[in-house]
């Protein structure tokens, strides 16, 4: 199998990132460019992404961001095997503009076109990095999932839990709000944690001890509110509570981890030391990639958690997505329609779910 060139391109929440990746399966490959623009300034007035600002934003600065990629690879559009672009989950305005503009350069180009799903593009960005190899065991955290999954192949997952109520990253996010974070949520709750007690308050686990790898978060982020709100919350009690909050996390996160473990090692028995990989925007928390570590050293897995910067969204894993399923012909037609929601499970990755997310059902 000879490496294939490809150029992604994300615009499913509130980066646009144009990227060229070349490799071939299982990996790792070659970061040829990773061009990310960040929209944090546009959203952070409103504390949250807002979908119309995003997709005007996107619409803006895709093509210069296209030709900086193509650039910093030294490359032509007639250089590419294919060009990929995340066709869902996601804010719908933002995913049609990145995916009709993939569409405009196939059709341009005379190059074939991989629709992606953005969560997809997640789980495999092990494989880009590190090589992981299927069967691997997943856990995919972002704003919007909160998922547990075996990964047997391009396109093949099985669930063994999902949120039934809020994503992890939402949690972070709501949780920031409460204690007057500045957007985004997650890091600066991580941040304020370092220097707090994680046991000053009693935090709920849900679900705990109940045998299953579902999670729940709206209870926490319940009491998290209760206590932020209540008239004795003082200034001072700030970082002991996010310390409590981020160890309440990882206590359920490693709980349901561990239980998965337990499904997996039954579904590949011969799986000696199988991969455990950690995608999505909050596998950047570095509390939970040093949990993680501990639990797979115990329980026989390999951790694989990408760099920071290839957990949050960005056009590389779309790109390496898009070389996997170029490897296996797996092409779409220019008629393939934009997704605001795509679960991840299934026996394919179109197919019907497993059972759905009911976290946000987006990628940011």
């Amino acid at each position: 199998m000879r490496d294939f060139t490809v150029l992604g391109l994300e615009t499913s929440c509130d980066e646009t990132a144009a990227s060229v990746v070349r490799g071939r399966a299982p990996g790792p490959g070659e970061i040829l460019s990773n061009v990310v623009l960040s929209q944090l300034e546009e959203h952070a007035p409103y504390g949250g992404v807002v979908p119309e600002i995003a997709a005007r934003a996107h619409v803006e600065v895709l093509d210069r961001l296209i030709e900086e990629a193509l650039a910093q690879a030294k490359l032509e559009l007639s250089d590419l095997d294919a060009i990929a672009a995340t066709a869902g989950p996601g804010l719908i305005g933002g995913v049609m503009v990145g995916l009709t503009t993939a569409k405009a350069l196939a059709l341009a180009s005379g190059k074939p076109l991989v629709a992606i799903n953005h969560l997809e593009a997640h789980a495999l960005t092990a494989r880009l990095t590190h090589g992981a190899t299927f069967p691997f065991l997943l856990l995919l955290i972002s704003g919007g999932h909160c998922q547990l999954l075996a990964v047997e192949g391009v396109g093949k997952f099985k669930l063994y839990g999902s949120t039934i109520d809020d994503a992890v990253g939402e949690a972070f996010d709501k949780t920031a709000k409460l204690l007057g974070l500045a957007y985004p949520g997650g890091p600066n709750v991580e941040k304020l944690a370092k220097n707090g007690d994680g046991k000053r308050f009693s935090l709920p686990r849900p679900l705990r001890g109940r045998g299953i790898a579902d999670f729940s978060f709206s209870g926490l982020k319940t009491a998290v509110r209760q206590i932020a709100k209540g008239e004795s919350f003082k200034e001072s009690d700030r970082a002991d509570l996010a310390a409590s909050f981020q160890r309440a996390v990882l206590d359920i996160l490693m709980d349901r981890s561990r239980i998965a473990m337990e499904m997996f090692r039954k579904d590949f028995p011969d799986e000696a030391a199988p991969d455990f990989v950690v995608a999505g925007g909050v596998a950047a928390n570095r509390a939970i990639g040093d949990a993680i570590q501990k639990l797979c050293e115990e329980n026989g897995f390999n951790k694989k958690i990408p760099p920071p910067g290839l957990c949050t969204d960005n056009a590389a894993m779309v790109a390496w997505a898009g070389v996997e399923r170029s490897q296996l012909g797996l092409f779409d037609g220019l008629g393939v329609a934009p997704r605001a929601r795509w679960p991840l499970s299934g026996s394919s990755q179109g197919g019907e779910p497993d059972r759905e997310d009911t976290g946000k059902g987006l990628a940011c």
